[in-house]
């Protein structure tokens, strides 16, 4: 008896500890190039890191959020994720925090975290009204908005596309009015533009995220401001429907009109290579993988909040076509698998010190 006590805990000794688990609720649409990148770069991250991962889209539902939130919640207790990944697209990362938090289930924000002071006063910081909200990684999406316009405002004084008055006259197209990431976006494009005295923002509205809505809305602006050449996008959809817009009237993208976009699809990429694209940028598909990454670590007992519980990092390259050559030979049609994210952790790599969350280190 005593023999083979010792041999079953001889055997349970050299069983693999179980993997941990995370659960993404991805906002945006199963076959939406950034959220896909996204999602498929985190399921290269969690095998890196032998961590078992699910995807659930929203299908850019809000409501459907909550929904998968409340059936994953229904589990019962063995089936559940030990982590649920989310991004406060849509203002609902409190509701979602709450539902998690009841349920006994540990999240983290990516992508958006908290913006608005009224949710912030309700919701406090992680770790201390909701204990389980263990902290978020955020991209600096400022960076995004203002490397773009900056570009796309070098370009038309480059190509002398000043209208009558002699001012460069640009359009802009946000995604939506709840996503802080959206806000932020617009808030770097206004940067830029704030420094250059020779251009006017004619108008700015919200396509939400829609090449055919984007299109809708540029069909009337170009109608409006006759003198607007420059049309700046907070995603490569919404510019590319911009661009199907201009083209219908009879306009050429990148020979009397310009344009710019955020994102890293093939499509874009292939854009600012042909010159359709005047600026852009991207690579923020990232985040959901570093904070892969860092929940790893926490797992493992090295927690994340030496750095900080809510990051917000640069995470955005400012693409020239030499660059998009080197992403698309590398990373084309979303082929991760070269990627090996153990590098990244502190746990396995007890000399690092701090996350190194720049993509452009991909690229070297």
């Amino acid at each position: 008896m005593r023999h083979r006590l010792v041999l079953f805990v001889g055997l349970l000794l050299t069983l693999p500890a179980m993997a941990m688990s995370v659960a993404l609720l991805n906002p945006g649409k199963a076959d939406e190039a950034f959220w896909l990148s996204s999602a498929r770069l985190m399921a290269q991250a969690a095998n890196s890191l032998d961590i078992r991962f699910e995807v659930h889209y929203a299908e850019r539902q809000h409501t459907r959020l909550l929904e998968i939130a409340r059936k994953i919640i229904a589990r019962p207790a063995g089936e559940r994720p030990d982590y649920v990944v989310f991004s406060n697209d849509y203002a609902t990362g409190p509701e979602l925090l709450r539902l998690f938090d009841a349920a006994g289930i540990k999240t983290f924000m990516a992508y958006s975290g908290l913006s608005d002071p009224a949710d912030r006063l309700a919701i406090g910081l992680p770790r201390t009204r909701f204990k389980g909200w263990l902290g978020s990684l955020e991209v600096h999406a400022e960076d995004a908005g203002y490397q773009t316009a900056r570009k796309l405002i070098e370009t038309g004084r480059r190509v002398g596309a000043a209208g009558k008055d002699g001012k460069l006259h640009l359009l802009a197209l946000a995604g939506d009015r709840s996503t802080p990431s959206s806000h932020r976006r617009s808030a770097g494009m206004r940067r830029a533009i704030a420094e250059a005295p020779d251009v006017v923002l004619d108008q700015e509205v919200f396509a939400a995220w829609s090449k055919d809505k984007a299109a809708e809305q540029a069909g009337w602006l170009y109608q409006r401001y006759p003198d607007a050449r420059l049309v700046w996008a907070g995603s490569d959809l919404m510019a590319f429907g911009a661009m199907q817009a201009w083209e219908s009237r009879g306009g050429k993208a990148g020979r009397d009109a310009w344009f710019s976009g955020i994102n890293t699809s093939n499509e874009a990429m292939d854009a600012l290579k042909s010159g359709r694209l005047a600026a852009l940028s991207g690579g923020h598909f990232i985040a959901g993988a570093w904070s892969l990454v860092m929940l790893y670590d926490y797992h493992h007992g090295r927690d994340f909040a030496e750095e900080g519980l809510e990051l917000d990092q640069s995470m955005f390259a400012s693409f020239t076509p030499r660059l998009a050559d080197r992403f698309l030979e590398r990373y084309g049609d979303m082929r991760f698998e070269r990627i090996d994210f153990k590098r990244y952790s502190k746990v396995l790599n007890p000399s690092l010190k701090r996350y190194d969350f720049n993509f452009e280190q991909l690229l070297r």
